[in-house]
C-alpha cells in the first residue's frame, strides 16, 4: 500500500492518478446506459455492435498519432486537454438523435479517450523517472476505482430517469477533480531519447512486450466477457454463484493495482511480469478443473496475476532504451487493446464450435507463451 499512500499524500501524484480513474467513470457511465440507447434509438444488435466498433475505431485511430501530438505539446498538457475532451466528447452519444450521429459521437469518444490513455500512462512514467517513485500500478488501481464508481452510479438511474443528466454529473465530477489537481503536473514534459535508426535490436524488445501486452489484455478481456457463462454452463454453478467469477477477479485485480508497486521495486518490473504469469497459470488450472469453488478461486487469482502485468509492461515499454516513452507506451496500448478488443469474439467462436472449456485451454496456452517471452526478457535484461 505504499505508492496508495504517496498517491493520497501529494496532489501531484494523486491529479496524475484521478485520471486513470476518470477514463473509467466516463466509459463506465456510458456503458450502463448502452441499453437506454439501442431501446431509444430502436436500433437492432448488429447495428448496436457497429456503433460500438466505431468507439474503438476512434482509439486506434489515434494511436499513431498519439506519440508525436504528446511531444510536441508536452505529456501534462497532453494529459489535461484529454480529460477535457473526453469529459465533452462523453455527453455525445447520450444526446445522439440518430443512428449516424451516435455512430460518429462513439468515435470522438474513442479517439478522446484513446489520445488520454497514452498521455496518462506516459505522464506516470515519466514522474516515475523524474522523481525515482513507483506507483504506476497504483495508478491502473484508480483506473479499476472509476469502475466501481460508475458501477455505484448505477444506483441512479432509477431516481434520475435522465441519460444525460446523468453523463453530465460524471463529467462535472471528473472536470471538477482533475482541474483542481492537472497544474500539478501539466507542465511536465517527457525526456526524447537519443535517436537510433530503426533496427531488430530495438524492435525485438518492443516486440515481446507487445505479445505479452495482446495476450494479457485479450485474456482479461475474455474473463470479463466468459466467466459468468463458464460458471453456468461447465461449472454447473447455481444463478447466484453466476457473477462470482468476475467478481472475484475485479476484486483481486483492484487489490493486486495497489499492492504491485512495492513488490516491483523490490524485484524488478521484468521479474515481476514473469510471477504474475504463474500466479495466471495456477488461476487457469484451477478454472480448469470445473469445480465451481475451485473455477471462482481460479478467476480471482488470475485477476491478482494480470492486475500487476500491464502497469508493469507500460513501466517498461517507457524506459526502453532509444525509443521515446510515448512511442514505447503507444506500442503496448495498441497491441494491448487488440487483444482486448478481438480476443472475446475469437474464444467466442472457439466456444461454438468445440466448447468454452477448449477457450480456457487456449488462454493457458496463451499464458505458457507470456511466460516464455519474459524468460526472453529476462535474459536480455
Amino acid at each position: 500500500m505504499k505508492s496508495l499512500r504517496l498517491i493520497l499524500t501529494n496532489s501531484r501524484y494523486f491529479g496524475a492518478a484521478w485520471v486513470f480513474a476518470s477514463i473509467n467513470i466516463l466509459f463506465g457511465t456510458w456503458a450502463i446506459y448502452i441499453p437506454a440507447v439501442k431501446e431509444q434509438l430502436q436500433i437492432d444488435k448488429s447495428q448496436l455492435g457497429l456503433a460500438i466498433f466505431f468507439l474503438s475505431l476512434g482509439v486506434f485511430t489515434v494511436f499513431p498519432m498519439a506519440s508525436s501530438i504528446i511531444n510536441r505539446i508536452g505529456v501534462g498538457r497532453a494529459t489535461w486537454y484529454g480529460v477535457v475532451m473526453s469529459c465533452v466528447a462523453a455527453l455525445m452519444p447520450l444526446l445522439a438523435p440518430n443512428y449516424y450521429t451516435l455512430m460518429a459521437a462513439l468515435f470522438l469518444f474513442g479517439a478522446s479517450n484513446g489520445i488520454t490513455d497514452i498521455a496518462m500512462n506516459t505522464l506516470v512514467t515519466e514522474l516515475e523517472k523524474e522523481d525515482k517513485k513507483s506507483f504506476m500500478s497504483a495508478s491502473h488501481g484508480f483506473f479499476s476505482l472509476g469502475g466501481v464508481l460508475a458501477g455505484l452510479g448505477s444506483f441512479l438511474i432509477g431516481p434520475l430517469d435522465n441519460p444525460p443528466l446523468h453523463m453530465g454529473l460524471a463529467v462535472l465530477l471528473v472536470f471538477t477533480v482533475n482541474f483542481v489537481f492537472h497544474g500539478k503536473y501539466k507542465n511536465v514534459v517527457a525526456v526524447s531519447e537519443g535517436k537510433e535508426a530503426f533496427s531488430l535490436k530495438l524492435f525485438k524488445p518492443m516486440l515481446f512486450l507487445g505479445l505479452i501486452s495482446f495476450v494479457s489484455m485479450g485474456s482479461e478481456g475474455a474473463i470479463v466477457d466468459w466467466s459468468g457463462l463458464y460458471l453456468k454452463e461447465v461449472s454447473l454453478a447455481p444463478e447466484v454463484l453466476w457473477g462470482a467469477g468476475f467478481l472475484g477477479f475485479q476484486i483481486t485485480m483492484t487489490l493486486g493495482r495497489f499492492l504491485g508497486d512495492a513488490l516491483s521495486e523490490n524485484i524488478g518490473s521484468v521479474k515481476m511480469v514473469t510471477l504474475a504469469t504463474l500466479v495466471v497459470l495456477t488461476g487457469y488450472l484451477m478454472v480448469l478443473t470445473a469445480d465451481t469453488f475451485w473455477a471462482i478461486s481460479g478467476f480471482a487469482l488470475s485477476g491478482l496475476g494480470f492486475s500487476v502485468m500491464v502497469p508493469e509492461l507500460f513501466r517498461i515499454g517507457g524506459k526502453v532504451k532509444g525509443v521515446d516513452s510515448s512511442q514505447g507506451v503507444s506500442f503496448i496500448a495498441g497491441t494491448g487493446y487488440a487483444g482486448f478488443l478481438t480476443a472475446p469474439p475469437i474464444l467466442g467462436y472457439i466456444a461454438d464450435s468445440s466448447s468454452l472449456k477448449t477457450c480456457f485451454l487456449v488462454l493457458f496456452a496463451c499464458a505458457l507463451l507470456v511466460l516464455a517471452a519474459t524468460f526472453k526478457l529476462n535474459r536480455k535484461r
